[in-house]
């Protein structure tokens, strides 16, 4: 078997661990001190978690969406075959390295996504944008870390508290969506989204689309009119 090789590694910000990019023939993986956090072969949950927030704002003539954690780039790419031309899109990257991978190395990977002229990259931690902003966007996709629970950096933490929560809230316009990504269930943080004021759905869907791979968890928080 072709053995994996490190491309580049960087220190994360707020206390957090290495993360590095390591490739094994077209496949890709980006670690966190040694722990796969994602993988090339499997994104169909990033995937769907995408198109299950444009479907919400499909009737939106220039929808606003922000985007918080770039990784891969699958995410992004699936957004925006959804998305109409007049779409804006924002993507919040806290770690720079990540940017530069994605423009380098994984372009293909998310069909250049980043040169898109609907896109726009922020270095900074989303929840900066969150706090500033109101009624700003019809979607806001939260594909950070590994969910509420998180392992990478503990700021992010905040995203999914009631404050977090509640900045979202207060950045969407009326029937805006809320879609956040986990790699696995959680109750306390479905029933906080519920308290916070959204019409909650949670869906499981396979990491590779098919039988056997592992599940993960997204959940659709729509914003009353």
């Amino acid at each position: 078997m072709i053995p994996w090789k490190t491309i580049d590694c960087t220190q994360l910000p707020k206390g957090g661990g290495e993360l590095s990019l390591h490739k094994r023939g077209d496949e890709f993986a980006i670690r966190v001190d040694g722990y796969d956090l994602m993988n090339s072969l499997a994104h169909e949950s990033e995937d769907v978690l995408a198109k299950l927030a444009c479907r919400k704002i499909a009737d939106r003539s220039k929808p606003s969406m922000l985007i918080g954690g770039l990784g891969m780039g699958f995410t992004l790419a699936a957004a925006l075959k959804q998305l109409n031309s007049k779409a804006d899109v924002v993507v919040a990257e806290l770690v720079p390295a990540v940017v530069a991978w994605n423009r380098k190395h994984l372009a293909k990977l998310s069909g250049n996504s980043l040169d898109d002229k609907r896109v726009t990259v922020r270095e900074l931690d989303v929840a900066e944008i969150l706090k500033k902003e109101s009624s700003a966007y019809d979607a806001i996709l939260l594909d950070v870390d590994n969910g509420p629970e998180g392992m990478t950096v503990k700021g992010n933490d905040w995203l999914y508290s009631k404050n977090g929560l509640n900045a979202s809230f207060k950045a969407l316009r009326p029937r805006g969506v809320l879609a956040v990504w986990s790699v696995r269930p959680d109750e306390v943080f479905a029933k906080r989204l519920g308290k916070s004021g959204f019409d909650v759905e949670e869906v499981r869907v396979r990491s590779k689309g098919r039988h056997g791979s592992s599940r993960h968890t997204i959940w659709i928080a729509e914003k009353p009119a």
